[in-house]
């Protein structure tokens, strides 16, 4: 009799902990959160914390038992906090992927899980789908928004002094010789950080290595970094030093956003991700932009890519929740919200904005787009050829380097991983 006690107890606690763990796993897919721990959002933009409340708020009108935390980190720091996670099996559950490779490479080491068969992926483009797409073939990422960088203007500025937007690379250099003449600085940038010159560069440069044109002859290997093309194009960044502000060495990217919001300087060149950030500074300031004009007779330029996408992290213990996120993130609904609340151009084809200056840049973008070379095609190696562009410009503007020794350390670097140039 003792004995059937105990075997009768021992079942009672080995179906105890069944029921348990059914209990835990089932919570996520049915539709709530399981152990109470909120589905987490990682990504490096602060500053886009209180649209995403709005978003997740959205979000919840369909799934109220899912709760979402919106968590980032600081943009410099969010790298090195994501893969101390991923490295101890943790991290969020949901994740801010930088565009193409950088991104893929959390997928090549297995920390994401693959997303091919989400519902609604298929709304992107083919081309979209690459800045998510790893070597293997498999998607990790939806993509988030479309980014442009072009050249901002202070339109009082430009009318106070009589100018226009320039229709040439001359015109363009006149009206910075006539603001410098009339004491206005005509450029804000420095060379401190060196992503803001590889992002410059992706600006001025199709409009002397030839845009489209150029870029398919180089990623096909018929011309290389050493192209007289492409050295045009650091030419070309040397020659607008002298438009930069004084000490322009030691100026940040909070330095050259002041000299611009503050109405100090007349031009920005940046991202579309810029306007809201440039409102919030400063309310009055009444800005455009022009897509830069072309120093060879072609078209303007505005230079496009593809922003980071959200992945889906192997090791989250809320991977259905997840796939409903991401899932949403695919919609107009969100689309029209992310649009709305944070000024950019949504991934997500045929959705319209509410704001006359997106819509102008996305209709710009779509007359005038040359890829971000060194983004889309040369963002590998190690260095990678983009973080060697950045270097070696700024070897460069302390008159160490000479344009001919960039593009030779570039094209150097990139004969290490790139097919075409083998």
């Amino acid at each position: 009799m003792k004995r059937l006690l105990i075997s009768i107890l021992g079942a009672l606690f080995v179906l105890s902990l069944a029921l348990s763990g059914c209990s835990s796993s089932s919570s996520d897919s049915d539709g709530s959160n399981g152990n109470g721990d909120p589905l987490t959002i990682g990504s490096w933009r602060t500053e886009d914390k209180a649209a995403y409340e709005k978003i997740i708020e959205a979000f919840n009108e369909e799934y109220p038992d899912i709760k979402v935390e919106f968590k980032p980190s600081k943009n410099t720091e969010y790298d090195t906090i994501l893969n101390t996670g991923l490295q101890s099996g943790e991290g969020p559950d949901i994740i801010q992927l930088r565009p193409y490779a950088p991104g893929m490479e959390l997928a090549k080491a297995g920390y994401l899980e693959p997303l091919d068969d989400l519902e609604g992926i298929d709304v992107f483009s083919e081309e979209t789908m690459k800045a998510a797409t790893s070597d293997d073939g498999k998607v990790y990422g939806v993509p988030l928004s479309l980014n442009s960088a072009q050249m901002y203007y202070n339109k009082k500025i430009f009318e106070k002094h009589g100018l226009e937007e320039p229709k040439t690379w001359e015109e363009f250099i006149s009206l910075n010789e006539k603001l410098k003449e009339e004491g206005v600085t005509p450029i804000a940038l420095g060379t401190k950080e060196g992503w803001l010159l590889s992002l410059t560069h992706s600006i001025v440069g199709p409009a002397h290595y030839g845009g489209n044109e150029f870029v398919d002859a180089i990623t096909s290997g018929e011309k290389t970094f050493k192209s007289d093309e492409f050295i045009s194009s650091v030419e070309a960044m040397d020659e607008l030093k002298q438009f930069f502000p004084d000490n322009y060495e030691g100026l940040g990217m909070e330095d050259i956003r002041t000299l611009f919001f503050t109405e100090q300087a007349a031009m920005f060149p940046l991202g579309s991700w810029e306007i809201e950030v440039l409102r919030e500074m400063n309310p009055d300031l009444d800005f455009g932009f022009f897509p830069m004009p072309s120093a060879t007779g072609k078209k303007p330029t505005m230079t496009t890519w593809v922003d980071g996408s959200y992945g889906l992290n192997v090791n989250s213990d809320q991977k259905e929740n997840a796939k409903k996120f991401l899932q949403f993130m695919t919609t107009e609904k969100f689309a029209k919200l992310f649009s709305n609340e944070l000024s950019r151009i949504p991934a997500v084809p045929g959705v319209q904005t509410d704001d006359e200056l997106v819509t102008a840049m996305a209709e710009a973008s779509n007359d005038y787009s040359t890829p971000y070379l060194m983004l889309v095609h040369f963002n590998k190696g190690n260095p990678t050829t983009k973080s060697t562009l950045e270097t070696e410009l700024q070897g460069m503007y302390l008159d160490k380097l000479s344009e001919q020794d960039v593009a030779t350390k570039l094209q150097e670097n990139a004969e290490t991983y790139y097919d075409p140039f083998q």
